[in-house]
């Protein structure tokens, strides 16, 4: 019987510093691993919470090691057998990562390992905790303080995603709205409402706080106080210089994110 085990890596921002996390279903007990580096990129850490992963595995051992990254997934399971074959070459130059690279590949190959590509943040318990892990792995390489996790059981899927952009809105609307009120001889309680989000909306925050190695709640949170920062001018402003970009841009054929 095949042991499941999630890896997971990110980075904000990219390059910069980042961190990784694996959730290992043992029979015994689930088995959690995180870590991090003050400098490095998306890749490096997906690649680290693979290998990893791996290294906690006897050699022998029948895995099946699940990740988001299809950089990963590819490399392993696509890509890997032509590097070798050209010692370690691309077409255009030396394979990136190498070294990682490298390791990752001895450790597949003396163990019976089943590569499994998942969605990230599409309701996977292991895949959302190995993300949780990432982050910390991320606050424990910048020396900061680790966010404790209590009361009840993770949310997964929608659940979460709305769990953890509402929070984030309403303390962003909280804190301007007290930035703004008159000044009272006693300080009044913080008062705060839950914004909901579309769906597809929630959807495309997930992703991209993904991307941008954060949670979907950092992420929404920085980008409020990015637009509370700009003002709705300074909004404005950026918003149609994007559009120009684009517009520019699909001119010339080349794709805008």
């Amino acid at each position: 019987m095949r042991t499941i085990v999630y890896a997971d890596g990110g980075c904000d921002p990219n390059p910069g510093p980042g961190g990784w996390g694996v959730v290992i279903e043992a029979e015994n007990g689930r088995i959690e691993l995180c870590g991090g580096d003050r400098a490095t990129t998306n890749n490096r850490m997906e690649l680290t919470a693979a290998i990893n992963a791996l290294r906690h595995f006897p050699e022998g051992a029948q895995i099946e090691m699940r990740c988001d990254s299809q950089y990963v997934i590819k490399s392993v399971t696509e890509w890997m057998r032509g590097w070798k074959a050209k010692g370690w070459r691309t077409a255009t130059g030396p394979v990136k990562n190498v070294e990682l690279m490298q390791e990752l590949d001895g450790l597949a190959a003396r163990r019976d390992v089943r590569w499994t590509w998942v969605r990230g943040h599409a309701g996977e318990a292991g895949n959302e905790r190995a993300d949780r892990l990432a982050a910390q792995g991320r606050r424990e390489a910048l020396g900061l303080p680790l966010r404790p996790e209590s009361g009840p059981a993770p949310l997964t899927g929608t659940a979460a995603l709305r769990a953890a952009v509402a929070p984030a809105v309403s303390q962003a609307v909280s804190q301007a709205a007290l930035a703004t009120a008159p000044a009272a001889s006693e300080p009044a309680p913080a008062r705060t409402s839950a914004i909901p989000l579309d769906l597809g909306l929630g959807l495309e925050v997930s992703r991209a706080a993904k991307a941008s190695g954060l949670t979907p709640q950092a992420y929404v949170e920085r980008a409020v106080r990015l637009a509370l920062d700009l003002g709705p001018e300074g909004l404005e402003r950026a918003r149609a210089d994007l559009r120009g970009a684009k517009a520019a841009n699909a001119g010339k054929g080349v794709s805008t994110p």
